[in-house]
């Protein structure tokens, strides 16, 4: 008598690891957003998307590559295919468009879910310089300022990265104050901007075209 052969283990549907995946993201993308990631843990996470523990730290070996992928996914969402896709929809030329970003984010102020940044939020709230969380968090906010020094550099402005710098005080400055509750903020910050550039820009003129004696 021929012994029965054991049944093959179910194989997974085709895509479900990824699902699964996505989910967790998801949730954590949602909860890091509104609450920051130190006040919500693991099993927060686990709840809200509704995986197991374990499919999750097979997908996420830590608590760290986890918020490390809700940075990248913030980046992909809130700089590329938010901010810097309406300030290119708003306005053509790049001084123009350095005001827009001030014009995208008072429409941002004024909601009713605003969330702040969560590059500052993150940098805050993990302060040693050398953790792997602070140090993309940082990155992150280095290429939003490199969006601004290229729209400097083509607005004429002599010196595109200490101009960034500047008006990337002006934008954090404005989400923070946004969060204390000031909703225009970003008009206010529109309006030092538009001084700025305007000196910049004058000071950029006179060093190419010095006044002949």
């Amino acid at each position: 008598m021929m012994t029965p052969r054991a049944a093959a283990p179910a194989s997974r549907p085709p895509g479900a690891s990824s699902k699964a995946r996505e989910r967790i993201l998801e949730a954590a993308y949602e909860l890091f957003s509104r609450q920051g990631i130190r006040a919500v843990g693991i099993d927060s996470i686990v709840e809200s998307s509704g995986v197991a523990r374990m499919t999750l730290y097979r997908h996420f070996a830590s608590k760290d590559a986890l918020v490390l992928a809700f940075l990248e996914r913030r980046e992909e969402r809130w700089i590329k295919d938010w901010l810097q896709r309406e300030v290119e929809l708003r306005a053509v030329d790049p001084g123009d468009r350095l005001l827009a970003i001030f014009d995208v984010f008072d429409e941002w102020f004024q909601r009713t879910d605003f969330e702040g940044c969560s590059f500052i939020n993150v940098l805050l709230e993990i302060a040693e310089p050398g953790h792997v969380v602070h140090q993309a968090s940082r990155d992150y906010l280095a290429r939003i300022r490199a969006f601004v020094g290229q729209l400097a550099s083509e607005a004429g402005v002599a010196d595109p990265d200490a101009f960034a710098r500047q008006w990337h005080i002006l934008m954090k400055g404005s989400i923070v104050a946004a969060g204390e509750g000031d909703h225009l903020a970003a008009r206010r910050a529109q309006e030092i901007g538009a001084l700025l550039l305007r000196q910049k820009r004058t000071e950029s003129v006179a060093v190419r075209s010095p006044l002949r004696r």
